[in-house]
């Protein structure tokens, strides 16, 4: 018995002093995990407390979006106008489509007139329906074209242009040219800076606080002018003109916008 005694004492010591390097090992991690998250949270906590210190430096800025209109006469008409004819057969209409289409275009040319062009050409048959049956009565073609002119001579030229031949007028448009529009942009631009400069100071005025500097500024895209169109004429109108009448054409005025975003610093 005595020697059983022994040996169980031994391994009871043993166990022990296993289980006392197990919690101080347990401890160690312990106070090892503890130290490093204290650390980690003073390491994020240092520039949240420098960017706080820091916001009484950041620049104060104002951004407004600043609006110029300018009007400009438009000199240019976009005229589109063609050649109708109705007859019984294809070849009939065709040739006299063809005919007339010449003499007008032979008009246009002689008067040189800008972007002349072809825009259709149809030759259809006609029908007619009775007792559920489709009947071909005859044919009808087309030929139209546009072209661009000072817009003081566009009545006289449409009447000029019935007298060669053609049969229809299928609108009339005005615009400014190039030139005048690409001015009117910049005044645009001018008077769009000086609407935000004014927007701004009234914001800043009511705060009283004043502006320094712009630091920002940005030219946004903008629409071109969209041409003014005149409605197509009626008939009664068309007839006037065949009847040798003067036709009065008048352009008006065109938009020209801008949009322009400022930053100030207050």
């Amino acid at each position: 018995m005595g020697g059983w005694g022994v040996r169980l004492g031994r391994p009871i010591n043993l166990l022990s002093e296993m289980n006392r390097s197990f919690l101080s090992s347990y401890q160690w991690k312990i106070w090892c995990l503890a130290v490093a998250l204290f650390g980690m949270t003073a390491c994020q906590s240092a520039p949240a407390r420098v960017e706080s210190g820091n916001l009484e430096f950041l620049p104060r800025t104002i951004t407004v979006v600043g609006k110029g209109d300018v009007s400009i006469p438009t000199t240019i008409a976009q005229v589109r106008l063609g050649v109708e004819i109705q007859g019984k057969t294809a070849q009939e209409v065709q040739q006299q489509v063809a005919r007339r289409s010449q003499s007008v275009v032979e008009l246009l040319k002689s008067r040189q007139v800008e972007k002349l062009e072809t825009t259709g050409i149809n030759l259809n048959p006609n029908y007619t329906y009775k007792d559920g049956k489709q009947t071909i009565n005859g044919y009808s073609g087309i030929n139209t074209v546009s072209f661009r002119i000072a817009t003081e001579k566009s009545g006289p030229l449409l009447d000029e242009a019935i007298k060669a031949g053609a049969t229809r007028i299928d609108g009339i448009s005005f615009v400014a040219s190039d030139e005048a529009i690409a001015t009117a942009q910049q005044q645009a631009i001018e008077e769009a800076v000086g609407n935000a400069k004014t927007q701004a100071d009234a914001a800043l005025s009511a705060l009283k606080v004043k502006s320094k500097e712009v630091i920002g500024i940005q030219i946004n895209a903008a629409n071109p002018p969209q041409p003014l169109n005149m409605p197509m004429p009626t008939a009664a109108v068309q007839e006037k003109i065949q009847a040798n009448s003067d036709t009065p054409v008048v352009g008006g005025e065109q938009k020209v916008q801008q949009a322009v975003t400022l930053q100030i610093r207050y």
